[in-house]
């Protein structure tokens, strides 16, 4: 047997001793991750995030999540780019024209259809897409905008030589129409009603064009490699959200006017098809006529065809259905 016989050691081994009990007895505490960070137009689609964030359904889920919500889509798009934002909330269209410079990123979750929500006002002396001809339209040049008024017009046996397209933002739509700078522009609530408020007429809306406007949720690769179990529980309480609100409307509508202080009288889902869970898995299905990818096709060859882009990620790596089982 080995006798330890040095006071020095002997103190040492103690030492050694008093801390092993004491790590024991007090394990380290777990290191809080921060919140993911999401930003959003402010497009009414995207408000199920206020409500699962003011309901406390993300936290329920196990996922504290900070929103920004940003009037201009390129702001919000470069940001993202520049990593200030884990998450992104964009239409399919921008998404596609994003990826093309930031492949880095996944789209995980379908949270509308438009039917109806996007809409062209004009000037209350044109009274058909014809009467477009020569006329400028204010559009955002480059994105999903842009192939959205390119469809309107092709539906009237137009083309955009017959037009001026002018690139701008959905918000500044119902000023450029007062000011004369443009005839017609392409915008959403609440700039709509701002425009019809003040003499403009609607003259074209996503419901002429089935199927071509999805707004979706996407987050960086890093995010979905590093967090995956955070970002499902983020689609949960948003798909939650979704639920509570169309079961709720009042609630909800009275939820989202308290959160960003605008008149109740600006929310309306007329036009605008939440997405829940079993619609997503069927636009995430590849062998669904309807699905994302398909979608998705026409847009990138609408873009690499008008020059926008030169090339555009393989599509089935932009998407992540992993999240929806």
């Amino acid at each position: 047997m080995i006798k330890v016989r040095s006071p020095l050691v002997i103190s040492i081994i103690c030492c050694l001793l008093v801390c092993l009990l004491w790590g024991c007895q007090n394990p380290p505490a777990s290191v809080k991750r921060s919140p993911l960070k999401l930003a959003c137009i402010t497009f009414v689609g995207y408000r199920p995030a206020i409500i699962a964030q003011e309901k406390g359904f993300f936290k329920a889920q196990g996922v504290d999540v900070e929103l920004s919500y940003v009037d201009f889509a390129q702001l919000q798009q470069a940001d993202f780019s520049a990593g200030k934002y884990d998450g992104i909330g964009l239409t399919l269209g921008d998404f596609i024209i994003l990826s093309a410079n930031n492949p880095n990123m996944q789209s995980v979750l379908v949270v509308d259809e438009t039917n109806g929500a996007d809409v062209v006002v004009a000037q209350p002396e044109i009274k058909t897409i014809e009467d477009l001809r020569g006329k400028k339209i204010g559009s955002n040049l480059g994105g999903f905008s842009e192939v959205f008024v390119t469809e309107m017009l092709r539906l009237s046996n137009l083309t955009t030589d017959d037009v001026n397209l002018v690139k701008f933002d959905a918000l500044e739509i119902p000023q450029r129409l007062k000011n004369n700078d443009i005839q017609a522009g392409h915008t959403w609530e609440p700039f709509v009603s701002e425009a019809l408020k003040q003499g403009a007429v609607t003259l074209f809306t996503s419901k002429q064009t089935p199927g071509l406007i999805l707004d979706l949720v996407a987050f960086r690769n890093e995010t979905i490699r590093d967090r995956p179990e955070d970002v499902r529980a983020f689609v949960r309480g948003w798909l939650q959200a979704i639920n509570f609100w169309e079961q709720n409307l009042k609630d909800g509508n009275e939820i989202i006017t308290k959160a960003l202080k605008i008149p109740i009288e600006t929310i309306s889902l007329d036009g605008v098809n939440l997405t829940n869970l079993q619609e997503n898995q069927q636009f995430f299905g590849s062998d669904n006529p309807n699905s994302i990818y398909n979608t998705a096709k026409i847009y990138a060859d609408f873009f690499i065809r008008s020059g926008n882009v030169t090339r555009i990620p393989e599509l089935k790596s932009l998407f992540n259905s992993s999240f929806l089982n």
